[in-house]
């Protein structure tokens, strides 16, 4: 176990849901419920299997959405600070405006992306067996369009890393860098030497991690990644929901003082609380949200169902 004086927790949190459509508008991404827990608390559960207790979470768009859900980070064993970030000038510039409430080195988790990490452990050993300054959480892909959303890393002989490239168009390899990190105090440097970038006007992470290597510190690759999606779409937390539901080895979840008429059927669907389903309707690939009437006699699916209406994924396009 790591000592909680030596690891720092960080999420940044402040992302608009803009392309989650009018779901966005009211759940800020980070919380959204994926079996009737937020997004969120799966990552500062992982922070607490490392020992980190103090958690700072950057937050802007909604925010006192994401405070009122969180609270203290008392009930995920965890002590929160919320920092708001007032403009949105991308990633490396959120975690500067960080460093003077950051004392020693942290990990670092994207607000929206879901992970499974089975043993983020080997981040810290990465970093204190190497004495890396920074050390990044990689998945080998298979579908090269992973790879182009996100960055690719290439990596010297010695397994250190030499290049990171933001949304490749071409690709070096299939190696993927996925939104989690573990840095050391440096990072701050490399943030303040960090220009905007030309294509988005933005100050990218990846240019920071750059400039850390170009400036000789060393920084390594850990494949601790074993599932992870961006949260972006309405399908894309229909499916993070199905996951871990089949993890459960269960086809269906309800929430607490739920009322469900005789007949209906659940099939891999979540139920969050005090929901009501009043006809025998079949509910297949759903998520419905906490406080839910539903009254209607059609059948639902591959939608999330909140209490100002029905989402469907295939909208998306």
């Amino acid at each position: 176990m790591v000592g909680t004086s030596k690891y720092q927790g960080v999420i940044l949190a402040a992302g608009h849901g803009s392309r989650m459509g009018p779901f966005g508008k009211m759940f800020p991404k980070p919380i959204v419920p994926i079996c009737n827990k937020p997004l969120l608390a799966y990552q500062m559960e992982y922070m607490c299997q490392l020992g980190i207790e103090d958690v700072l979470i950057v937050i802007g768009h909604l925010g006192y959405r994401i405070s009122q859900i969180l609270g203290d980070g008392s009930q995920f064993g965890v002590k929160i600070r919320y920092v708001e970030q007032e403009q949105r000038l991308g990633i490396a510039h959120a975690v500067g405006q960080l460093e003077p409430y950051v004392k020693r080195p942290f990990m670092l988790f994207l607000g929206d992306i879901f992970f499974e990490l089975p043993d983020l452990l080997d981040m810290v050993n990465e970093m204190e067996q190497h004495g890396a300054s920074a050390v990044l959480a990689v998945k080998e892909e298979t579908d090269p369009e992973a790879v182009k959303r996100n960055f690719a890393v290439i990596q010297r002989e010695d397994g250190s890393v030499r290049r990171v490239i933001e949304k490749p168009r071409h690709l070096p390899n299939m190696l993927k860098g996925c939104g989690l990190y573990l840095f050391d105090l440096p990072i701050f440097d490399a943030i303040r030497r960090t220009p905007r970038t030309a294509m988005r006007d933005e100050y990218e992470l990846t240019d920071s991690i750059q400039i850390l290597i170009d400036y000789d510190y060393p920084v390594r690759v850990s494949p601790v990644v074993e599932w992870d999606i961006n949260v972006t779409f309405i399908g894309d937390l229909i499916r993070c929901s199905m996951h871990v539901l089949a993890k459960t080895g269960k086809r269906s979840m309800v929430g607490a003082r739920c009322r469900l008429a005789e007949g209906v059927e659940l099939l891999d669907t979540v139920l969050g609380d005090d929901v009501t389903v009043a006809r025998p309707v079949r509910l297949e690939r759903c998520v419905v949200l906490s406080g839910v009437d539903l009254c209607g006699e059609e059948s639902y699916s591959d939608c999330v169902i909140t209490r100002e209406g029905v989402l469907r994924a295939f909208q998306e396009a």
